[in-house]
């Protein structure tokens, strides 16, 4: 389902815009169902065991790419996730292809990782509303403390039902940045509209 939903993307290709750089795009993005045999077996091959479909969270965040500010915000995240009383699996790079987007979108392209949070709370919507919390205290948290680097820091998306993978792209081009549609999962697909802004890939399309 995800290979349709990404060729339905391809045909909205008229509905984007570009700048400058005719290869970097205005933004377009596919949110999925969370894959769960997907990341069992990804996440298995690093020695990490998930809980049963529906008991974890996955986060997708935008890090920095300059070292340090990346581990400060990584830090920040994983502090607070423990003061709300939830517990990190891990983290996952996310592989991607640098050739696939513009060059304009190459220069700001930030670190993409996948985080893992185990279900802490009594019910499904408890969790979904602490993870929301976690998220925005962590961007609060960043934002406030201003530190070098770290506007590249993103949370596309915090939830135990879904994830979205996006990026400054033009339609056609999403499918070949990530190697992780491999899956058979319902998924939610746009392209960003034309607007009168400039897009910048840590917060681009949607």
């Amino acid at each position: 389902m995800i290979k349709d939903g990404l060729q339905i993307l391809k045909n909205m290709s008229h509905r984007g815009a570009t700048g400058a750089d005719p290869e970097t795009g205005d933004g377009a993005g596919i949110m999925i169902q969370i894959p769960h045999v997907f990341f069992d077996e990804e996440l298995g091959m690093k020695g990490i065991t998930l809980p049963q479909e529906g008991s974890y969270g996955v986060g997708m965040v935008f890090l920095p790419m300059e070292p340090n500010a990346r581990y400060y915000c990584e830090g920040i995240f994983e502090r607070i996730l423990k003061e709300e009383g939830q517990e990190l699996i891990g983290w996952r790079d996310v592989p991607v292809n640098d050739k696939a987007c513009g060059v304009s979108a190459q220069g700001t392209r930030p670190v993409v990782q996948q985080v893992f949070i185990k279900n802490n709370e009594s019910n499904h919507l408890a969790f979904e509303r602490k993870l929301y919390i976690v998220r925005k205290r962590v961007e609060q948290e960043i934002v406030e403390a201003g530190k070098a680097y770290t506007d590249a820091f993103y949370v596309c998306s915090l939830s135990s039902k879904t994830i979205i993978y996006k990026g400054q792209f033009l339609a056609y081009q999403i499918e070949n940045f990530s190697q992780n549609y491999r899956m058979n999962v319902w998924s939610v697909l746009w392209p960003r509209y034309i607007n009168a802004t400039v897009p910048i890939l840590s917060r681009h399309g949607g």
